[in-house]
């Protein structure tokens, strides 16, 4: 005897998809707005001071579910080719093969993908950030200007987010008794709707 699939088994199966593709929280995308951002890395100098280092060319985009934060892609590259150290011999020496070797690593990037809030408008990042062609784990600490759980997806999001690194994890060993090993980097970022 064979059996008869009821009629409305198929309709059954697409209500069910249609229901939970209706549910589903709202994703919204961003772009990193790069005239109304900036990003900076500081290092100790001969002990005593600090040498900051500016890279104005940037891109990066956002997505962010407001009910599930922790579902965060977040993607930010920086054209090291364009970084700023404050004078030519500098910069020129920072983007030669001892530091950032921009001739044959011009982008460095930070790729984060879990979030988990530690406060209303405060969290940690969790992601990856590759320079000079490796790539290591970091963590950013974040804090937005607006709750992100409460984003809109039609409004800027503004945030600021910090981290540091240890140069000779990415193959930056020379001069260690005049550049300190630990990086400090800063990203003032404001995000628009993409």
């Amino acid at each position: 005897m064979s059996m008869v699939r009821p009629w409305w088994h198929p309709c059954l199966a697409l209500v069910i998809l249609l229901g939970a593709t209706a549910s589903a929280p709202p994703a919204y995308r961003y772009r990193l707005d790069a005239p109304g951002s900036q990003v900076s890395a500081r290092v100790a100098y001969f002990g005593v001071g600090h040498k900051t280092v500016r890279f104005p060319v940037m891109r990066g985009a956002l997505r962010l579910v407001p009910e599930r934060t922790e579902a965060i892609d977040l993607d930010v590259e920086l054209d090291a080719r364009a970084l700023d150290a404050g004078g030519k011999t500098d910069s020129d020496y920072l983007k030669g093969k001892a530091f950032f070797d921009v001739a044959n690593h011009p982008v460095v990037r930070f790729s984060g993908n879990r979030m988990t809030m530690t406060g209303e408008t405060t969290a940690r990042v969790d992601g990856r950030i590759t320079a000079r062609g490796v790539t290591r784990p970091a963590v950013l600490t974040v804090t937005f200007a607006q709750p992100p759980a409460r984003a809109s997806g039609r409004d800027p999001i503004a945030l600021t987010a910090t981290t540091a690194i240890n140069r000779r994890d990415f193959g930056m060993t020379s001069y260690g008794l005049i550049v300190g090993k630990t990086v400090k980097i800063t990203i003032r970022a404001r995000l628009v709707p993409d």
